[in-house]
């Protein structure tokens, strides 16, 4: 059962007949891109200075961002080691529209698009089709789907149904994950907020905060995790 309270989106004509899920997704996406433009901006005028290396005094974006960036990296690297560089453009994208998505749950008036199972499938879909696209390109199509068989080639009978069906499992579970903690979170904080109006809805904003930087570290660490396994060769799966 979906809930729809009454948010800013709602109040105004034309855009009012859109999805509000698809509405507050692009309205994500338009932040991240002016986000990233000023931050590529701010680096670009540290480039020419030559102060690249000289991070910026105070809280700016060009700082902010690259505190998010290094932190992929890091994730990254701990995972798929330096190769897992090249990759970081698809886990950051991942990684700060789930997180903004979450946080813009948090703004009076805003639903975060993250409660709604179209967002959350349609980013599944995305990562089930990234990693599979980047196993394929790293190994090849037939080794690539040599993992489906398995160490063992007499195997591949009892392997082949169990690996499809666990790829298959992996975007939906993923959407199911997101969904249900966005949409509970956000439904706990509307409850105790018209309940008590002061005081007490601050601990949740707090606990909402968190519940959305935790789910979109999840979800991005499991992409990772099988863009790790996508791109393993065969003696690599122990």
């Amino acid at each position: 059962m979906e809930h729809h309270p009454i948010t800013w989106i709602s109040l105004i004509p034309g855009i009012n007949a859109l999805p509000g899920h698809t509405v507050h997704a692009t309205l994500v996406m338009i932040g991240l891109i002016l986000f990233g433009y000023a931050a590529n901006r701010s680096l670009a005028a540290a480039r020419a200075t030559g102060n690249e290396l000289v991070p910026d005094e105070g809280l700016t974006v060009r700082n902010v961002a690259e505190l998010l960036v290094g932190g992929i990296t890091s994730m990254s690297r701990g995972v798929l080691g330096p190769s897992g560089d090249r990759y970081v453009p698809l886990f950051g994208s991942f990684f700060f529209f789930i997180l903004v998505a979450n946080l813009l749950g948090l703004v009076p008036g805003f639903l975060p698009p993250t409660s709604d199972f179209n967002i959350t499938f349609g980013l599944g879909v995305a990562s089930f089709l990234g990693y599979n696209a980047i196993g394929i390109h790293s190994q090849g199509l037939v080794n690539y789907l040599k993992h489906f068989v398995g160490p063992i080639w007499w195997l591949g009978v009892l392997m082949v149904p169990l690996e499809i069906i666990d790829n298959l499992v992996r975007p939906v579970s993923l959407s199911l994950r997101l969904f249900g903690n966005m949409t509970g979170d956000h439904l706990v904080l509307e409850i105790f907020t018209d309940l008590t109006k002061l005081f007490i809805p601050v601990v949740f904003y707090f606990l909402g905060a968190f519940v959305s930087l935790i789910q979109a570290f999840v979800f991005t660490l499991l992409t990772v995790i099988y863009v790790s396994l996508a791109v393993a060769h065969e003696g690599d799966h122990h």
